[in-house]
């Protein structure tokens, strides 16, 4: 086979029309071979080929015969010596770190350790098997696609809605999604889930995990696999499970294609990454990728062990964002789903360890830094998980301008407040109004808070309501995985006389979260599936099944279509309310009347809160006025934006109280949106002054007419 040096950049295999250019990265290496395989199903390669040209630490050669669909991987030599951190097995067929396309899945076998697995030394000891038969393989990717007019919808972040979900999840089960496209990219934008997501008025998809994983050896022992996909392996290929079936497209243009279909839509693209560790896990995790062509620099090791690993995310390893290279993939790696797959912004799994350039999360950070200064990643949404498993790592409100934050902590206060717990008024108070002692210090704006209730970690928004306790037996760890809930975090329903009246409880409070959420300042996030009364029967770490328990069950709207119409509502009447979607925080005018006040908190009687009256533990009600007629805030053209005005009634505790509605001079009555007991009937026109009954734990909106 005809062999030129090519050229150290770009990385990873490119084809240029003509061949293919291989680069691949590797600082401690002595020795680089490209393996050629003839198909996915070859046990061996058919040709080895010695990359003999090394640039910048860069391995690289060209092949002007080899074209697309071409099955590669690498073999790198180099000592083992795992007590220096340098873990090189020649007998081992690595992925390319800039694979655009995986199409070979792990088959777990021995061989794919570099150790012998069964020696007293442990990974100290050296295996000289061969993994060909077992690894993962690459494919060479023609990256041609017609996009035509496609561009990004750029939804302002204080105009966005997000909707969480599961490529397969989603639509597994659905009647209307043709059945070979159930469960695939293909099947998440086709016509009927088109028509869903916009029905339902959500503007942003984030999905979770689609970056290529691997299912853990002891999840595929015991009959389970890695569903969520927090276990990833390759940063540029789409996970080939989400192919669809009889497809003529390949995964990388049906990824493209359902980008491109959401787009036309208006509905943007978000992607839950994992940059923080890999699947190669810790010291006895197999040898993969990253760790056979260079441990040492793309893992953070120990320091004065290089044997082991820094593990600041409970999965084994951390990634290495102190070496330049290791920083530079996953900066390509972004710019690649940028510019190449046309998404549009990324949720960050365990933010809190990309922080970590010693020890301490430091959020001034390299990784950071360059993202601020990239004119192509800082102009997407960036979502963090702001947390990581290390000491510190709980850094929510920390992150720096430009980034938004998944707010735990509008989260549990909501949670506890609805349940009915003492003292948690005054912060629910601070959470519904864009969490500003999180945010407004460092020069932020409400949309830095991502506002949710449930997501895919922990119970759906079903049972948060039916369930005090976790039930994870079907994931055979005996229960012990996932997080330990108790009845001060979940929203458990107690003291219903009958079982009518507990299940009426239950609608009730998944209504009174739902509407706290959407009508709330920052960004709200829906778990997808919540809308449908998803129940995973207790299940609070779902991550291993793909299953029913999983899958969304969309015959479900035919008994019961009330939460999704709820929801729809909420939604409609936030996109109507530019107060809620407003892009600054409240102007808090202590010494003015109400009326002239954006925002004014009230009592059951009518007359404003005073600093007492929060710390009262047992006041678990307010009224809360969204003063639309004062609303201070302008277009991008300098125009004053009109909006509505809105008054909340929320009633946590246990008991009927009667709320008497505030009088405002502009308007003329107040007119009833929703009452989630139900007890007064939509559209209704109330007086000013008027006193209405509210049952317990219920929440009624009513808008100034």
């Amino acid at each position: 086979m005809r062999k030129y040096p090519g050229e150290p950049y770009p990385l990873g295999a490119t084809w240029d029309g003509q061949g293919v250019n291989f680069a691949l990265f590797s600082e401690n290496a002595t020795k680089v071979e490209l393996c050629l395989f003839d198909s996915k199903f070859a046990i061996r390669e058919s040709s080895r080929i010695s990359l003999q040209h090394r640039t910048d630490q860069v391995w690289h050669c060209y092949l002007p015969d080899v074209h697309p669909n071409q099955i590669y991987g690498y073999r790198v030599y180099g000592p083992y010596k795992p007590e220096e951190g340098l873990r090189f097995n020649p007998n081992k067929v690595l992925v390319d770190p800039y694979a655009k396309s995986i199409i070979r899945t792990t088959q777990w076998h021995d061989a794919l350790f570099g150790y012998q697995t069964g020696s007293e030394q442990k990974d100290l000891s050296f295996d000289t098997s061969d993994s060909a038969p077992y690894a993962p393989l690459c494919s060479v990717v023609d990256s041609s696609f017609t996009w035509g007019n496609d561009s990004h919808p750029k939804t302002p972040w204080h105009k966005t809605i997000i909707y969480e979900t599961h490529v397969k999840g989603l639509t597994k089960l659905h009647p209307e999604v043709p059945e070979e496209l159930r469960g695939s990219y293909l099947g998440l934008a086709s016509e009927p889930m088109i028509k869903y997501f916009t029905e339902l008025g959500i503007t942003a998809i984030e999905l979770m995990p689609i970056h290529h994983r691997v299912d853990n050896r002891f999840l595929v022992n015991n009959g389970l696999v890695n569903y969520w996909g927090y276990n990833t392996l390759s940063f540029f290929a789409p996970d080939l499970r989400y192919a669809s079936s009889n497809s003529k497209l390949d995964h990388v243009r049906e990824f493209k294609t359902m980008v491109r279909n959401l787009h036309s839509a208006g509905i943007e693209v978000i992607l839950d990454v994992v940059y923080n560790h890999t699947a190669e896990g810790n010291e006895l995790g197999p040898t993969l990728s990253f760790r056979g062509i260079d441990n040492s620099a793309y893992y953070r090791v120990v320091q004065d062990d290089a044997r082991y690993y820094q593990d600041y995310t409970g999965c084994g390893n951390t990634l290495n964002m102190m070496h330049p290279r290791t920083l530079q993939l996953i900066m390509d790696s972004l710019r690649y789903w940028i510019k190449e797959m046309h998404v549009d912004g990324f949720r960050f799994d365990l933010a809190s360890a990309l922080a970590r350039e010693l020890h301490e999360v430091n959020k001034l950070g390299a990784f950071f830094d360059i993202i601020h200064q990239d004119p192509v990643i800082s102009q997407t949404k960036l979502i963090a998980e702001p947390w990581d498993l290390g000491e510190g790592g709980y850094q929510v409100g920390n992150f720096p301008v430009l980034w938004t934050e998944w707010n735990g902590k509008f989260r549990d206060s909501t949670r506890c407040y609805w349940k009915g717990d003492e003292g948690k008024l005054s912060e629910l108070a601070t959470r519904v109004s864009g969490s500003s002692d999180l945010y407004n210090h460092s020069g932020r704006s409400p949309h830095a808070s991502i506002n949710f209730i449930t997501c895919h970690d922990g119970f759906t928004l079903e049972d948060l309501v039916s369930y005090n306790e976790k039930h994870n037996e079907a994931n055979q760890e005996n229960n012990q995985d996932g997080e330990n809930h108790n009845n001060s975090w979940n929203c458990g329903i107690e003291g219903g006389t009958n079982e009518v009246e507990i299940v009426e409880l239950r609608k009730r409070q998944k209504k009174n979260l739902m509407a706290t959420l959407l009508l709330s300042l920052g960004v709200p996030m829906i778990s997808g599936g919540d809308e449908l009364n998803k129940t995973q029967k207790g299940n609070n770490n779902s991550y291993c099944q793909d299953n029913e328990l999983n899958w969304y069950d969309w015959k479900s709207l035919e008994e019961d279509s009330e939460l999704l119409s709820f929801i729809n509502k909420l939604i409609e009447i936030r996109k109507r309310s530019p107060i809620i979607q407003r892009s600054q925080f409240f102007n808090h005018l202590q010494n003015r009347k109400f009326e002239k006040k954006e925002v004014a908190w009230f009592l059951p009687n009518g007359s404003e809160m005073k600093k007492q009256d929060w710390l009262k533990p047992d006041n678990k009600s307010m009224g809360v006025l969204l003063n639309g007629h004062v609303f201070n805030e302008v277009n991008k053209l300098g125009e004053k934006i009109e909006s509505n005005t809105l008054y909340m009634i929320m009633n946590a505790s246990h008991e009927d109280l009667c709320f008497k509605l505030p009088k405002i001079s502009f308007g003329q009555s107040w007119t009833l949106c929703f009452d989630t007991s139900e007890g007064l009937s939509e559209n209704e026109h109330y007086n000013f002054d008027c006193e209405i009954a509210v049952k317990h734990r219920s929440f009624l909106l009513f808008e100034l007419a």
